[in-house]
C-alpha cells in the first residue's frame, strides 16, 4: 500500500476515535495515542515500520505548527501583567527539575555500576536536561478541548513556551559539558561558546520569518485563506532552513510565533483559521505517529531507571512550579496545581535524545538514553493528559 492509503486510514478511523472519546468522556489525545499504538508495528502492524520511518516529515510538519501556536501565546499586551509569574515559574521549574533528576540519576547509576564514573556524571546531566522539556502538543490539545478561562490558557502556554526554550538551551549546554567530561572536547569554554551562534541565528531566522509573514499578509488583506496558506508556507521554510543548517528549528518557529503575535494585526485571524480547521488534523497526525514508536517492553527492561526518571521529573515540575509561583505571588491554586499540568512529555525530548545518537563519545550511552525517553513517553503521554486536565479544572475554581 502507498502513503495516501495509510494517511486515509488514519484520517477515517481517527475521526471515529475522536467521536468515541467524546461519547465516553475521555481526552481524545489519549484516544489518539492508544489508536496509534494499536495500528502500529508493535501490535496489529496495520501501519508498517517502513512507512513510519519514511514519514518523519509528518512529525516535523506537526511540530513546526504546534511550536508556532505555542509561541503565539506569548503576546506582550496580554501577558504584561503575568510576565513576572510566567518567567519565574518557568525558570524555577526548569532548574529544580534539572537538579533533582541529575542528582537522582547520578546516585542511581553509581549503585548500578552500568558505566564508569565519568559516564555516570554525563548520563545524569543529560537526563536532567531532557527532563525539562514539556509536551506542548499535549497541553495545547487539552486546552483546545477544554477551553479554560483565558488567563489560565495564557499562563500555562506561556510557561510551556519558556519551558521548552529553557530545555533547548540548557540541553545544548549540558551536551557540550558532557562531551568535555567524556574527553571528546578539550576546551569546555570554546565548546559552550560555539553553541551561542546556533541559538542567535535560530532566533534571527524566527524573527525574520515572522516579519516577512507579516509583510506578505498585508498583500492579502481581503483574502483570509491566502494569509493562512502563506503563513503555513513560511513556517515550513523557517523550520527546514534551521534543520538544513543544523540550527534549532523548534526555537526558531517558537520565536516566529512570538514575533507574529506581537507585530501582526492579521495573525489573530490566521490563528483563528488554524484553530477552526487545522488543529484537529495536526493533533491526530502527531499523537498517532508518536504512539507508533512506543515499545511497551522497554518499561520491563529498565524499571528502576524509568521509575527514577518519571518520579523525579514529576517532583521537579511540581516543586519547581510551586516555588516559582510562590515567589511571584501567583494565585494559591496555581501554586498547588500548575506543576501537575506540566507532566506530559513527548516529541521535543525524543528529538533531543535522537540528536545525540551520532556523537562518538556518547556511543555507549546514547541508545540507552533514547530507549528510556521513548519508554517514559508512554507513561507521560497516557497519564499526563489526565493530570493536565485535573490541574486546569482545579485552577479555574
Amino acid at each position: 500500500m502507498d502513503t495516501l492509503f495509510y494517511l486515509g486510514f488514519i484520517f477515517v478511523f481517527g475521526a471515529f476515535i475522536k467521536m468515541f472519546c467524546q461519547k465516553i468522556k475521555i481526552l481524545y489525545v489519549v484516544g489518539y495515542l492508544i489508536f496509534g499504538y494499536l495500528i502500529g508495528p508493535n501490535v496489529f502492524n496495520i501501519i508498517p515500520k517502513s512507512f513510519i520511518y519514511e514519514s518523519n516529515i509528518i512529525t516535523e510538519l506537526s511540530l513546526s505548527i504546534i511550536s508556532v501556536l505555542v509561541g503565539s501565546s506569548l503576546k506582550y499586551k496580554s501577558l504584561k501583567s503575568l510576565s513576572k509569574q510566567i518567567s519565574l515559574i518557568s525558570f524555577f521549574e526548569a532548574i529544580v527539575t534539572f537538579c533533582l533528576v541529575s542528582i537522582a540519576f547520578y546516585l542511581l547509576l553509581s549503585t548500578m555500576s552500568l558505566f564508569n564514573t565519568k559516564e555516570d556524571i554525563a548520563v545524569a546531566l543529560l537526563f536532567g536536561g531532557l527532563a525539562i522539556a514539556t509536551a506542548p502538543a499535549t497541553i495545547l490539545a487539552i486546552i483546545h478541548e477544554l477551553e479554560p478561562k483565558k488567563r489560565i490558557q495564557q499562563i500555562l502556554l506561556g510557561i510551556v513556551a519558556l519551558d521548552n526554550a529553557f530545555a533547548l538551551i540548557i540541553f545544548s549546554l549540558i551536551l557540550a559539558l558532557s562531551t568535555f567530561i567524556l574527553g571528546e572536547q578539550n576546551n569546555i569554554l570554546s565548546s559552550i561558546f560555539e553553541i551561542f551562534p546556533k541559538f542567535i541565528f535560530s532566533i534571527i531566522i524566527g524573527v525574520l520569518g515572522g516579519l516577512i509573514t507579516n509583510f506578505i499578509d498585508k498583500l492579502y488583506i481581503k483574502t483570509q485563506t491566502l494569509k493562512t496558506t502563506s503563513t503555513l508556507g513560511m513556517v515550513f521554510i523557517v523550520f527546514s532552513i534551521c534543520n538544513n543548517y543544523n540550527l534549532e528549528p523548534l526555537l526558531a518557529t517558537l520565536v516566529m510565533g512570538i514575533t507574529m503575535a506581537n507585530v501582526s494585526k492579521e495573525f489573530a485571524l490566521v490563528k483563528e483559521e488554524f484553530d477552526n480547521h487545522l488543529k484537529d488534523i495536526i493533533f491526530l497526525l502527531f499523537f498517532t505517529f508518536s504512539a507508533m514508536h512506543m515499545k511497551l517492553e522497554l518499561i520491563y527492561k529498565m524499571p528502576w531507571i524509568i521509575v527514577t526518571y518519571v518520579l523525579f521529573r514529576s517532583l521537579g515540575k511540581f516543586f519547581g512550579t510551586r516555588l516559582g509561583a510562590n515567589i511571584s505571588h501567583a494565585h494559591i491554586d496555581a501554586q498547588k496545581y500548575l506543576g501537575l499540568a506540566l507532566f506530559p512529555q513527548a516529541g521535543i525530548a525524543i528529538g533531543l535524545a535522537l540528536s545525540i545518537q551520532e556523537i562518538g563519545s556518547l556511543k555507549d550511552v546514547a541508545p540507552i538514553i533514547l530507549d528510556v525517553i521513548i519508554a517514559t513517553t508512554i507513561i507521560h503521554e497516557l497519564i499526563g493528559p489526565v493530570f493536565t486536565k485535573y490541574a486546569i479544572k482545579k485552577t479555574q475554581k
